[in-house]
């Protein structure tokens, strides 16, 4: 039985001290104060003072009120009953549906043993151009979306929620606005998509700790599905409020604070979660696509910085649009030859004369006289830009790339494109033969 501490030594804001032995790193623990049972989570331990974070806040606690501590770490309930279902950060209903506490599985393990893993070679459809055909979402990828404040990657998250072939969707999210959460539910709702999805949301106005718990629970639930057989796509949003959730509580419990004052094992932090990327040799498989905003723009800042290093690409949303200068899926080469044996062909060729095509804008904005050749590209460029890069557009793979083909008719001669001839003669539509 787990001994019952009366006395805490300091209240610094939501993080309390307490002296206690037989205690880990992680381990939950109840507080009773005269506003009711709170939780809290050890998260430092110097000998035997040991230091919690609160889930409420320190408001209400007083130096003598009762802690107990739980002997295990935070779980999360696991069946099928998660199907539909919206919790909060701490693992309560947010649907006001039933709390499930049956099943119940730890948080924040370690990642699947290499030895279980298989190489990547499936692809994830996504009904988006710029995604399927010119940088494949693969199974068990680690990706991060890299944006700024004011892009729709909310809603490119959950155009994907609604149209990836995956068995299961998990959404989390980390310091959303309340607007935000109610348009992920809604549109998962009217899309018919939350029947296969599962929801761990933490807003701007819950407890921080909470916002820390997010993916670990996302990802716990996420492994145990894809261990049952299940393709599972882990999208959250946004790490970079993740990364600011504990600095602040690196920062309160006075820890000595590295690059722009982000703690010092933020690259291991991060590591941790983007890891659980896995596709099992005798199961299903985990695949992330993570949200990180670059404030300022800046992507040397800590969060999208040490992101780098540990994903396997990344997309770059700008003007609305994952850009195609920046944006790479590292692991595209081990599906697009696969597809259709025309998509690489057609992918080099595109975006090579889509990198022309903003060299000629350059030259027109700085009133250079444009050429025969110039005004094919203006062309091909705003047509490029309306039928493929719009995030509007929704087709598979397949009318992506005849897209391509008829953009390419529709712009330039069959010489003019640096495809090879073989391909032209299979893929070039009949139409364009008399131009």
């Amino acid at each position: 039985m787990k001994k019952i501490y009366s006395k805490i030594e300091s209240i610094n804001g939501s993080v309390i001290t307490v002296r206690a032995d037989d205690v880990k790193y992680g381990e939950l623990a109840e507080i009773e104060t005269s506003f009711g049972t709170s939780l809290a989570e050890v998260n430092r331990i110097s000998g035997d003072l040991v230091s919690l974070q609160v889930f409420a806040g320190g408001r209400g606690v007083s130096t003598g009120d009762k802690i107990r501590f739980l002997g295990h770490e935070m779980q999360v309930s696991f069946s099928d009953d998660l199907m539909g279902r919206i919790f909060d950060g701490a693992g309560n209903p947010r649907d006001k549906g039933p709390a499930l506490k049956d099943n119940l599985v730890a948080i924040g393990g370690p990642s699947v043993n290499p030895s279980k893993r298989i190489v990547a070679k499936r692809m994830i459809r996504t009904g988006i151009p710029m995604i399927d055909m010119f940088n494949t979402l693969v199974v068990s990828q680690k990706l991060p979306i890299f944006s700024i404040s004011g892009e729709p990657y909310n809603q490119l998250l959950a155009r994907i929620a609604m149209q990836a072939e995956v068995d299961v969707i998990i959404l989390g999210g980390m310091g959303l606005k309340y607007d935000d959460y109610l348009y992920f539910k809604s549109t998962l709702e009217e899309g018919g998509a939350l029947s296969h999805t599962v929801m761990f949301v933490h807003t701007a106005a819950d407890p921080t700790v909470e916002c820390l718990e997010v993916p670990d629970m996302s990802l716990a639930v996420a492994e145990q599905f894809a261990l049952q057989g299940k393709d599972v796509l882990v999208l959250l949003t946004d790490m970079t409020n993740f990364a600011d959730s504990m600095k602040e509580i690196a920062i309160t419990q006075e820890q000595v604070p590295s690059n722009r004052g982000y703690p010092g094992d933020l690259y291991s932090q991060l590591a941790a979660r983007y890891e659980k990327a896995v596709d099992f040799d005798d199961a299903g498989s985990v695949t992330i696509l993570a949200v990180t905003t670059m404030p300022g723009d800046d992507v040397t800042h800590p969060v999208p910085d040490n992101t780098g290093y540990i994903t396997e690409g990344q997309f770059y949303l700008k003007g609305g649009r994952i850009e195609p200068f920046g944006s790479l899926s590292r692991l595209k080469q081990n599906v697009n030859g696969k597809t259709r044996n025309d998509h690489r062909a057609l992918m080099d060729g595109m975006i090579r004369l889509y990198s022309s095509y903003k060299d000629t804008l350059e030259k027109k904005s700085m009133g250079f006289m444009m050429s025969e050749w110039d005004e094919k590209l203006l062309k091909y460029g705003e047509m490029f830009e309306k039928e493929m890069m719009d995030l509007s557009v929704n087709i598979p793979l397949e009318g992506a790339l005849d897209m391509g083909w008829k953009i390419l008719s529709t712009c330039f001669k069959k010489e003019e494109t640096g495809i090879k001839s073989e391909l032209i003669a299979q893929y070039w539509p009949k139409s364009a033969d008399s131009e």
